[in-house]
């Protein structure tokens, strides 16, 4: 599973003014985190402490999960040692989406309280660091290879990055198809030797789309008030399978055809009708038993599953 863009609308430093703002989704039964943001603006911040929205990027397979955990290597931990190497003091980091073990981030954000010591001096505080240099020196210790700053922003500090998030989307992928699994693909994708029915599964995702009671698809010691949840989105969609190489067949095809360098990757783009790809792009489909040649894997097909919601309920999605 991966995550991305858990959204949010940075409030940002009196001379920045952000573009648009969305207005925050309200999800019935949510009175207990307004209770907690409350509380959490509510806490003055020392001052000279400068809040930075930093959003990263991590492949979770050597992670146990987003939060802090005693003697486990985890997305938290990880960066508040950077953080901590970086300005030469402990920091807290406070994520907007938690993520389990093994799962991937595209772009999950959290907010850090950063002050400023002189080196020389010590006592003395400065002035906050730019944005770009927290990025640069916080990806400097970060030299593990799976996670990495890709955003840092200056904001208030009553922003917060959990309570101020107005959507979060999972992404999902599935390769279809008898063939092994690549090892390209391995830990990044679910792997289902049957066909699915596309068309099936797209008319079920409308069901649960919408403002809902979802007790049955919550985990037992989920400790949310309220079941309801609105999901905003719930698709299938098939894809075309990554990392994907053009064949020697379709480098030629492409050359005779006097097409531009960019006609192939604009036949490549996704939201293509269902099984075009596997008839065009898979060499026959993941059941042809045609033989393509020494060396030469089959493809499998893709689908991705999206969900997107505001909040979901513990384990949630892993129910579906």
């Amino acid at each position: 599973m991966t995550e991305v863009n858990p959204k949010a609308s940075p409030e940002e430093s009196p001379n920045e003014r952000p573009s648009k703002i969305s207005k925050t989704l309200q999800e019935e039964g949510d009175s207990s985190e307004e209770e907690e943001e409350k509380e959490a603006v509510d806490k003055s911040m020392k001052p000279g402490l400068q809040r930075y929205l930093v959003a990263v990027e991590y492949i979770g397979t050597r992670f146990c999960g987003s939060q802090q955990q005693l003697n486990h290597r985890t997305v938290v931990g990880v960066l508040q040692e950077a953080f901590h190497k970086f300005i030469g003091q402990p920091v807290t980091i406070c994520l907007s989406s938690r993520t389990d073990a093994g799962v991937h981030a595209l772009s999950n954000v959290c907010h850090v309280d950063v002050e400023r010591i002189s080196k020389r001096k010590p006592g003395e505080v400065l002035p906050p660091h730019e944005p770009a240099v927290v990025r640069k020196a916080v990806n400097h210790f970060l030299q593990e290879g799976d996670i990495m700053v890709t955003d840092v922003r200056s904001v208030s500090a009553h922003f917060h990055a959990r309570f101020k998030a107005q959507e979060r989307t999972y992404f999902y992928r599935l390769l279809i198809g008898p063939e092994l699994l690549s090892t390209f693909e391995k830990d990044r994708a679910w792997h289902v030797s049957e066909e699915l029915d596309l068309v099936s599964m797209q008319e079920a995702c409308k069901v649960l789309v919408g403002h809902h009671d979802f007790s049955s698809f919550r985990a037992s010691g989920c400790q949310a008030k309220s079941p309801f949840r609105t999901l905003e989105e719930l698709s299938v969609l098939e894809v075309v399978s990554t990392p994907y190489f053009p064949s020697i067949t379709e480098r030629e095809q492409n050359s005779s055809n006097g097409e531009g360098p960019h006609s192939f990757h604009n036949k490549c783009k996704t939201g293509l009708p269902t099984g075009s790809i596997s008839n065009g792009f898979l060499a026959g489909g993941s059941n042809s038993g045609t033989d393509l040649g020494f060396g030469i894997r089959r493809r499998h097909r893709c689908y991705v599953i999206t969900a997107r919601s505001r909040s979901f309920l513990y384990h949630q999605l892993k129910e579906y």
